[in-house]
């Protein structure tokens, strides 16, 4: 099977799998595909499975020659191109295991982006891609994995998984065909995957079935490792995609899990030093360095820049590529003096005697570089140094329910960044670092209505930093016209970008507070504000803002929501760092709603963004009507 694009270029087959498998997301649901997977299911067992499994993505294995080309790929499949990736490292070692090969030759990348089913469920299409440059010796692994799709699954994510509840779904799910095919723990994401091959009736191309259970399980994973159909008992083995999987040997211990739980600071600020010391800026995605140049380049201690390369490895940051064998010295034409014994702990002088480590960038350290696209080196420095020293204080912020920044720092983060000269503009850098979370907003309907209407429109955002959303969507819509209010030193720097960006002359600028939001507009934007503040002060921002909306006007939050069913979500990680720094918090779609019911404002809907953030979408209530309190959001990351 071939893909055509509009150019009439050829593309492999790997795109229309990606095509389909994108498509199957989007048009099947639980109750509608258990009964494809497992023929002859139905009744009781249908409705149980149905009732407690939700559909929640398909996986497939891609081989594209470079990163470009897989966006190209995601790109014609209507999937976002900028979706986060790290190394795959259980695909890559059973790749490695199945064709003979040396790991460190598989450069596999695991990505999820993000599906919408035909009623807005958030379900993904799992990408794991492995690199094949043309003539790297790669193809024969391709051409088998393409004929075979031993990668290829359906996950169905269980909503309440109980213990007993999840060995009874598993049951069913055997005594209807499915065969035990592996699992494990993953305790980054404290979930447990089991793994069944689907019976070969299945009227659908998936050959494999995944449930992901919150939490940890091992007693009913140890049930389905132990189970008398599964291949484990004659050597074959399956595992969640965690590098630190143990399964295998027993599982991990509690003691061994909380160690590297406790150890996530030192994650942190391996990769804030990594931008400190310019590490990311010295290096690339395609050529890999040894660690003597990179010391060389950057100031630092040879052997200490190891230890910290070896670690940004394990975090996917860096690859480390294999080392070079030692390189003989010449024939000598005489024999020379014997050479001193190197000094107790000191390595040899004799470079062409040692091997060489060579560490390459990977796209994911390459976020870390100053001059990258989407940079995010100033989030790594932000959190590697104020909100760091922040985190220290956390205890304060829980025991007495105020910022620990404030008690640290003696004053409002608002006000330290603003008095700083270095930490204003980077806290400014780092609030347009997620700014792949707006990539979509310029094309909301409200937004495209307003550049349609036949006067021209303008969008008003309401504290909206240097500008970087209020661009975006300028950008897009050439017939808008922008108004942007905030601080006076921000409004210089909003300024500078827009002029450059090619639309401050279609941008007014309003140096001022929320009681000075501008009236008249017909968009009203909000961006990662409300969350900054607690409900009375919220509150008063958006009567603030309703005071100033015409009765047509639309108003766009832009927050991350909690999950209400409790699943793993950035905004809980959120939630804490607003506590911990300015006293914030994080809320859920229905406590959105109530918010703007006491401004008069009404919640129309809202719909997800990149980076587990969403816009919710709200217009003035009709007189003497209670504002809609929508369903709370729920998710799965």
């Amino acid at each position: 099977m071939t893909t055509t694009f509009p150019d009439k270029t050829l593309l492999p087959d790997d795109t229309a799998s990606l095509r389909a498998a994108a498509r199957f997301v989007r048009e099947h649901d639980s109750a509608a595909l258990l009964p494809l997977l497992l023929p002859g299911l139905g009744g009781p067992d249908l409705q149980a499975l149905a009732g407690h499994c939700r559909f929640a993505h398909a996986g497939l294995l891609l081989f594209p020659p470079d990163a470009d080309s897989l966006r190209a790929q995601l790109a014609f499949c209507g999937l976002a191109v900028d979706t986060p990736s790290h190394p795959s490292v259980v695909v890559r070692e059973r790749l490695a295991r199945r064709h003979g090969r040396d790991p460190a030759e598989l450069d596999v990348r695991i990505l999820r982006p993000q599906v919408h089913g035909r009623h807005g469920q958030r379900r993904a299409v799992e990408v794991f891609a492995l690199t094949v440059p043309p003539h790297s010796g790669l193809e024969p692994i391709a051409a088998h994995e393409r004929a075979h799709q031993h990668e290829a699954h359906l996950a169905f994510e269980i909503e309440d998984p109980e213990p007993l509840a999840l060995r009874g779904l598993c049951a069913i799910l055997v005594r209807h065909g499915a065969s035990p095919d592996g699992g494990g723990y993953n305790p980054h994401e404290d979930g447990t995957v089991l793994y069944f091959t689907l019976p070969a009736d299945a009227a659908c191309d998936y050959g494999r079935l995944e449930l992901y259970a919150r939490g940890d399980h091992r007693d009913t994973l140890a049930a389905h490792l132990d189970h008398p159909g599964h291949p484990g008992r004659t050597g074959r083995t399956g595992h969640a995609e965690d590098p630190y999987d143990r399964t295998r040997r027993g599982g991990r211990q509690p003691a061994e899990t909380l160690l590297h739980l406790l150890t996530g600071a030192w994650t942190t600020q391996a990769l804030a030093a990594s931008a400190r010391l310019g590490l990311p800026d010295v290096m690339d995605t395609r050529t890999a360095y040894r660690t003597e140049d990179l010391s060389r380049l950057t100031g630092t201690d040879r052997r200490s820049l190891g230890t910290l390369l070896r670690y940004l490895a394990m975090l996917g940051a860096v690859v480390q590529e294999p080392e070079l064998a030692p390189t003989p010295d010449p024939e000598p034409a005489e024999e020379p003096a014997p050479e001193p014994a190197p000094e107790p702990d000191r390595e040899p002088h004799r470079e062409s005697h040692r091997k060489q480590e060579r560490f390459r960038l990977t796209e994911l350290g390459a976020l870390l570089r100053a001059d990258a696209p989407g940079s995010m080196r100033s989030l790594a420095l932000m959190y590697g140094g104020p909100f760091y020293r922040s985190f220290g204080g956390l205890d304060h912020a829980v025991r007495t329910g105020q910022p620990a920044f404030d008690h640290l720092f003696g004053e409002s983060h608002f006000d330290h960044f603003a008095r700083d000269p270095e930490l204003g503009p980077l806290f400014d850098q780092s609030m347009a670092a997620s700014s792949r979370m707006f990539h979509p907003l310029p094309n909301h309907p409200v937004i495209t209505a307003a550049a349609r209407a036949h006067a021209r429109a303008t969008v008003v955002d309401v504290a909206g930093g240097n500008g970087e959303l209020l661009g975006r969507i300028l950008t897009a819509h050439p017939r808008l016209r922008g108004i942007l209010l905030e601080r006076p030193h921000a409004v210089a720097a909003a300024r500078h970008r827009l002029d450059a960006a090619g639309c401050g002359a279609r941008c007014d600028y309003r140096a001022g507070d929320f009681a000075d939001v501008p009236s008249g507009g017909d968009v009203y934007v909000l961006s990662r504000v409300l969350h900054d503040w607690d409900d009375d002060r919220c509150r008063e921002i958006l009567r603030h803002c309703a005071r100033a909306m015409p009765a047509h006007a639309d108003l766009l939050v832009v927050e991350r929501l909690l999950p209400a069913d409790g699943s793993p979500s950035l905004a809980t990680a959120w939630d804490l760092h607003m506590l911990c720094n300015v006293g914030g918090r994080e809320r859920r779609a229905d406590h959105y709603a109530r918010l703007l019911a006491d401004a008069g404002l009404e919640l129309v809907g809202h719909s997800p963004l990149p980076l587990d953030a969403h816009v919710l979408h709200a217009r003035k209530a009709a007189p003497g009507g209670p504002a809609a309190v929508p369903d709370p959001v729920t998710r799965r990351s």
